[in-house]
């Protein structure tokens, strides 16, 4: 990789081992799930992995931290709008239902952002030890291999798409519940893996109807570099969108890319 931000993207990765490793999965299925004001859960190792982050990559580089959790809206927004020479985004662990349940399919997400722009990305898969990684200009790797890891389908009768349906518009899930363009499709309910298994192949095509900042900051980053493409459901531009409510329309293919998203918008 040539990117100015290698170095500090592996570094990243260092730090996200340790804290999985020592902070998250020792408390794996040892956790009681609690509430949100907005309903959401989490568990208290959301919050102690997010002060654990908080420490380890202001070491790094010490710039402010927006997390997930521990945070009011006004000051997470606050932090972005005064984070144009530094901020770090994270997410502790997403896929917090899954990781309550114990399902092992949930994620740490860290970002590093400069002038409203991703310049590294990492996402960890603790279960499955699967580092996924991402430096602007240098490519994106899964524990050192290039991404994406197999050739995308040929046509989107072929693939297999991510597709959340409690948040896209009620006409376009009816008509992907009984008329889909695609071979199969699967939720995980973990979105920064999801972006990952795009850049990876493992999934062809990814709709999901709204997305904080930090589901998508680090794996977006991610699947640009393994070379797909997105917008959001109203914009071409996937910047024009709500910052913190922003839809996703993506594919490991640029043509793919093409033929889905004018799918999708043609049942709006």
């Amino acid at each position: 990789m040539s990117s100015p931000y290698y170095e500090l993207c592996a570094a990243v990765t260092q730090v996200v081992r340790e804290v999985a490793a020592q902070v998250v999965m020792p408390r794996y299925l040892h956790v009681v799930r609690e509430h949100k004001a907005d309903g959401t859960i989490f568990t208290e190792v959301d919050i102690a992995a997010q002060r654990a982050l908080t420490e380890r990559l202001q070491r790094l580089r010490p710039r402010p931290v927006l997390g997930e959790e521990e945070m009011s809206e006004a000051e997470q927004r606050r932090l972005w709008e005064q984070g144009a020479e530094g901020l770090w985004v994270v997410d502790p662990i997403d896929g917090t239902t899954n990781f309550v349940a114990g399902l092992p399919f949930f994620a740490i997400s860290v970002a590093y952002f400069i002038e409203g722009r991703a310049v590294v990305g990492v996402v960890y898969d603790p279960a499955t030890r699967e580092m996924f990684s991402a430096s602007r200009d240098g490519g994106a790797t899964m524990n050192g291999l290039r991404l994406p890891l197999r050739p995308q389908a040929a046509n989107l009768a072929e693939c297999v798409a991510g597709v959340d349906f409690k948040r896209i518009p009620k006409k376009l899930g009816d008509d992907l519940a009984t008329r889909p363009p695609y071979y199969s499709q699967r939720n995980f309910g973990c979105s920064t893996l999801e972006w990952c298994y795009i850049a990876a192949g493992r999934l062809d095509l990814l709709l999901h109807g709204g997305q904080k900042l930090w589901d998508y900051a680090a794996g977006r980053l991610i699947l640009e570099e393994a070379g797909g493409r997105l917008c959001s459901l109203k914009h071409d531009d996937f910047d024009a969108d709500d910052l913190w409510k922003r839809s996703v329309i993506a594919a490991s293919d640029p043509d793919l890319f093409i033929a889905w998203r004018d799918w999708i918008r043609s049942r709006r």
